[in-house]
């Protein structure tokens, strides 16, 4: 294994805070692969999955089995783990800029489409060639926008670390939560067995869900920049300049943030490695894939409940329980006046995640449910 510090710009005099990756295989092999933990840096249960997948890679290390490179960066958010505030972490918003760390990542088709850089003069019809120019100009659009803040640094790190990667895989976890994926629809064919290996309640896809996610920085650029082209140049460009889909990436929901345990963390640590398996980047018997416990649905489909008034929140359904239409998910309690006003579904489908309070304020999100059928648009995510 091979570790790499990388410092971040200061944010002030005095202060230095450091991102590391760790390396194995040859750099350049193929597949590449990078997995990071705790990007929004209240939620754990990644770094310890990381704990455990760094483990299985130093014993396959040693036995000479890794063929491809993987990236593992167990802790990526240095920023996030300092904001200690009256002993809660807060780990989705940077301080100083009230921005989320999983947020505002490089609009790299843009980039690529840019006066005097555009990638299109370079293109020609090899797919593979054009895959390793296009990466190549990301490269250099990173180099072409740098930093300057702190949180930019961070950003554009993560993005240098993964932007000629085939596979990216991003942990995080919501409040209380069964495993689910966010990925978008070019990528499924590569990380729909990675969501059965994992055992998946939900997959929710969404070609561009707002926001310029890390995942979809990396993900969304091929199809994006496939679009500007044909604006640009025609389709028929684009059939004469062909080229795939160079990075398949996802956000992985690891449950919820108090599911920071062993056994979860070895069976998942254990699913990625067959993973890993199953891409080529580290040699061994092809793992069998089970078939996926759940339907990919549409992220529009996802229907947030909210808590009709302000009042003790108790559930009465679990995360990974399937949900009919007109379910009561959960009661929000008057505790003055005795009212009990019941949270309703709507949609059939899954209750993938729930709020960890359960004192609700008026319009709180209680819970999601993982419907067949688009009912939102615009921004998907939240804040």
């Amino acid at each position: 294994m091979r570790e790499v510090e990388h410092p971040l710009i200061s944010p002030a005099i005095g202060t230095r805070r450091t991102l590391v990756s760790q390396h194995f295989g040859v750099a350049g092999a193929a597949p590449k692969v990078v997995l990071q933990a705790s990007l929004h840096a209240d939620e754990l249960p990644g770094m310890l999955v990381l704990h455990h997948l760094r483990q299985l890679l130093q014993q396959a290390e040693a036995q000479g089995l890794i063929t491809g490179e993987v990236v593992l960066v167990p802790m990526a958010n240095p920023i996030g783990l300092s904001q200690t505030v009256l002993h809660s972490q807060l780990g989705r918003f940077e301080l100083a800029s009230a921005e989320n760390f999983n947020r505002h990542y490089p609009p790299f088709a843009d980039w690529l489409m840019e006066e005097g850089h555009a990638v299109d003069t370079r293109l020609g019809a090899d797919p593979q060639a054009n895959v390793a120019t296009i990466r190549a100009a990301m490269h250099a659009a990173l180099d072409r926008h740098p930093p300057v803040t702190e949180l930019d640094s961070l950003r554009h790190t993560l993005m240098y670390l993964a932007c000629d990667a085939d596979v990216a895989l991003d942990l995080h976890c919501d409040f209380e939560a069964a495993m689910h994926l966010y990925m978008e629809p070019p990528c499924a064919d590569t990380l729909l067995p990675l969501a059965a290996l994992l055992g998946a309640r939900a997959v929710l896809v969404a070609e561009g869900s707002g926001g310029r996610c890390y995942d979809e920085a990396l993900s969304g650029v091929w199809w994006q920049l496939r679009q500007q082209l044909a604006a640009r140049h025609g389709e028929a460009f684009v059939a004469a300049h062909p080229f795939g889909q160079g990075c398949a990436s996802t956000t992985v929901e690891l449950r919820g943030q108090t599911d920071v345990r062993h056994d979860f963390a070895q069976a998942d640590a254990a699913a990625l490695m067959a993973y890993l398996v199953w891409l080529g980047a580290v040699k061994g018997d092809a793992p069998a894939i089970p078939a996926l416990p759940c339907q990919p649905t549409p992220l529009a489909g996802t229907e947030v409940l909210q808590a009709p008034h302000s009042g003790v929140l108790t559930y009465l359904k679990q995360p990974g329980d399937d949900i009919a239409a007109g379910d009561v998910v959960a009661e929000v309690i008057h505790p003055i006046t005795g009212q009990v006003s019941p949270v309703v579904a709507t949609v059939a489908g899954v209750l993938y995640a729930r709020h960890i309070v359960r004192w609700a304020t008026t319009g709180l999100d209680v819970g999601k449910v993982s419907g067949t059928r688009p009912l939102r648009s615009g921004m998907l995510l939240s804040a």
